[in-house]
């Protein structure tokens, strides 16, 4: 299994980079937009993160400039009706950060920005994916932190708190600026705006 590959840059193509590594084999990888443009030009070098896809007729690889970025794709392609190509459609069709907030809060509108993504399939990852994301982000440290016997840590809560990692802030910021809720019934838009509101204030 191949995790990352480094090398020269020798094609860098729209959807697609070739590698040149220092045993003189090229390697093929296809990219998300994202990655693409962030990717240094012809005769550098740099470094990608590797997702390899083995099926019978081929061994494809998909090339990722960070971690999280191929984490997420494979989280995509764990979807039902979304194959690669689709995921690498996803994960360029807006920052990391707005398509964790994506599907996160449901909104079909932005998921299906994507080529070849309709609405369906677009409720279908965020149906499959929130809880999966918002596993992810407690588990990264923000059930170490404990919040206060009067802030149960809801479904809202837990999302807003993965909504505000996502926009940069730390697990440890997220929970602090939502310590004080006390009501059960807040939606998770309401948390987010109460907590930048707070940390507005705090700053």
């Amino acid at each position: 299994m191949i995790a990352l590959i480094e090398g020269t840059m020798l094609e860098k193509n729209a959807g697609e980079i070739v590698l040149m590594t220092a045993g003189g084999v090229g390697y093929y990888l296809q990219c998300s937009m994202n990655t693409i443009s962030a990717l240094p030009g012809k005769g550098e070098t740099c470094r990608v993160y590797v997702h390899m896809n083995v099926r019978e007729d081929a061994v494809e690889l998909y090339g990722f400039l960070q971690r999280e970025e191929r984490d997420m794709f494979r989280r995509l392609i764990s979807v039902s009706g979304v194959g690669p190509k689709s995921a690498l459609f996803v994960l360029g069709s807006m920052p990391l950060g707005e398509l964790r907030m994506a599907i996160l809060t449901g909104d079909a509108n932005a998921l299906s920005r994507a080529p070849g993504v309709g609405k369906k399939i677009a409720q279908r990852i965020s149906l499959e994916l929130k809880d999966k994301l918002t596993q992810d982000a407690l588990s990264s440290g923000v059930t170490e932190i404990g919040l206060p016997p009067d802030t149960a840590p809801s479904d809202a809560l837990s999302e807003a708190i993965l909504a505000l990692q996502s926009l940069g802030y730390s697990p440890q910021e997220a929970v602090a600026s939502l310590k004080g809720v006390k009501d059960p019934s807040a939606t998770t838009d309401e948390l987010i705006k109460l907590a930048l509101r707070q940390m507005a204030q705090q700053g």
